[in-house]
């Protein structure tokens, strides 16, 4: 596995080794030893799966602490543009994105840490999306920003997405008090 740090440091793309041949292929999508080496010593108690159509967007999410969330995750089928906006007070990254198309035939994974605000983008039809939690899901405790906020100015790349009701109504980033330190 090849662990590759993004503009924003704490966010990294993970290259895993694909063994291909005539009978399809195989790889390690998580390795509790070789996540150690690189310093993540994270436990995954919760495993999250969606399906959507070409155009649906999902986010900006995050959970609160306690409940905060670090989420590693990765496209089974279809394709997606993943996006991490960092929302810890004081971070020197705090309202930066960063993005990576992650696709099934790519099979890049994305760690997404704490304190980061999580979307993606659908960019083919029946697109499966997976992701392994450090946290489990609490209501009580989830919050959102505003996918097409200004002041973080995603290149989402897409004018008419679908969207959730929660999505749609997302507050505003100069609205939003942070709950994280960095």
């Amino acid at each position: 596995m090849e662990f590759i740090k993004t503009d924003i440091p704490d966010v990294m793309i993970i290259k895993p080794r694909v063994f291909s041949d005539k009978r399809g292929y195989f790889f390690e999508s998580y390795n509790h030893a070789k996540f150690l080496e690189k310093g993540f010593n994270h436990i995954f108690v919760q495993d999250n799966e969606s399906k959507s159509q070409k155009g649906v967007l999902r986010g900006l999410h995050f959970q609160k602490p306690p409940f905060a969330q670090g989420k590693l995750v990765r496209v089974m089928k279809g394709a997606v543009l993943d996006v991490a906006v960092d929302i810890r007070k004081n971070s020197p990254y705090y309202g930066k994105w960063v993005s990576v198309v992650l696709t099934d035939k790519n099979k890049f994974m994305y760690w997404i840490p704490e304190g980061f605000a999580h979307g993606f983008v659908t960019l083919e039809d029946d697109t499966v999306f997976f992701y392994k939690c450090t946290q489990v899901y609490n209501k009580e405790s989830e919050g959102s920003i505003l996918w097409n906020d200004p002041d973080i100015n995603i290149k989402w790349d897409i004018d008419n997405p679908i969207l959730s009701d929660k999505d749609i109504n997302a507050p505003l980033f100069k609205d939003f008090i942070s709950p994280f330190k960095y």
